[in-house]
């Protein structure tokens, strides 16, 4: 039963994170990618990979504004979520 609560809440992410995904002409000229849309396209990246073997999707948006939209991009694809620390914690053995 967990199991089945388990994936079905991971479909439904999945879903609801292929609505957002970049090069779908969400964003003009006028109205750019920014940071945050860098951040959530980076943490993205894995499902938007798999989906551009199969369809016509881009990792990466190329309507965006510059420097912050990659910042936020790669600080995403490095860290993951929460996968980027500063500090290293010990295990206590």
């Amino acid at each position: 039963m967990l199991r089945a609560v388990v994936l079905l809440a991971f479909l439904v992410m999945v879903l609801l994170a292929a609505g957002c995904v970049p090069g779908q002409d969400n964003y003009t000229s006028e109205s750019p990618a920014g940071f945050l849309s860098g951040i959530w396209h980076g943490w993205i990246a894995p499902i938007t990979l798999i989906w551009g073997l199969f369809g016509n999707v881009r990792i990466y948006e190329t309507v965006n504004s510059g420097w912050w939209y990659d910042f936020g991009f790669y600080i995403a694809v490095i860290g993951g979520f929460g996968g980027l620390t500063l500090t290293r914690r010990r295990r206590s053995v």
